[in-house]
């Protein structure tokens, strides 16, 4: 056997580097430019918006979400009225409140959603807060008041009430009655 000629051997090597060590870098960086591809194609690397919030499955989960995030899960609701209430446990008014949604959340189960959002609390008391109220219906932690300043809020207690296409029907600034919640539930559930 014959010993291979310079020419071949300069094909095979490239200033000392054999071919297949200067392949490497090349099909690493295809193959991390694809990963990146798909991801993008799929949604499930990168910035962005990230996935469609949904409600929580618990009274008590109390999950934080973004103000845009909130506002996917408040469109994906379409269909029926939404009653979105913001609270703290450490607010008095909405102690005062609380039994009175506890209630009209009960008499309207499947005929109204309703959704908490629990501004600047701590989540041990905002968890203990909805038990002692009895409340069956989930509540979205809001830490950092985002939610509550992207719907141009001041302070709580707010009641906002969406009819079954989304748009607002009534808001309520303050604590809520009984008599004033229940008048525009049946208007707008019935």
């Amino acid at each position: 056997m014959q010993a291979p000629t310079q020419a071949k051997r300069s094909r095979a090597c490239k200033h000392g580097v054999p071919m297949s060590r200067r392949i490497v870098p090349h099909l690493t960086l295809a193959v991390v430019a694809a990963s990146l591809l798909a991801a993008a194609c799929t949604g499930s690397a990168g910035p962005g918006p990230g996935p469609v919030a949904s409600l929580p499955s618990s009274p008590t989960a109390l999950p934080q979400m973004s103000f845009d995030q909130f506002q996917q899960m408040l469109g994906g609701l379409k269909g029926r009225p939404v009653l979105v209430n913001f609270w703290a446990s450490w607010c008095g008014p909405c102690k005062g409140e609380a039994p009175v949604l506890a209630q009209m959340a009960k008499q309207y189960a499947g005929k109204v959603q309703f959704v908490g959002v629990d501004v600047a609390d701590q989540p041990g008391a905002a968890r203990a807060y909805i038990q002692k109220y009895g409340w069956t219906y989930p509540s979205i932690a809001d830490p950092k008041y985002e939610i509550r300043r992207g719907f141009g809020l001041l302070g709580q207690p707010d009641t906002i009430l969406y009819d079954a296409t989304g748009k607002r029907a009534w808001e309520a600034p303050g604590a809520i009655t009984q008599s004033s919640l229940g008048s525009h539930l049946s208007q707008l559930a019935d």
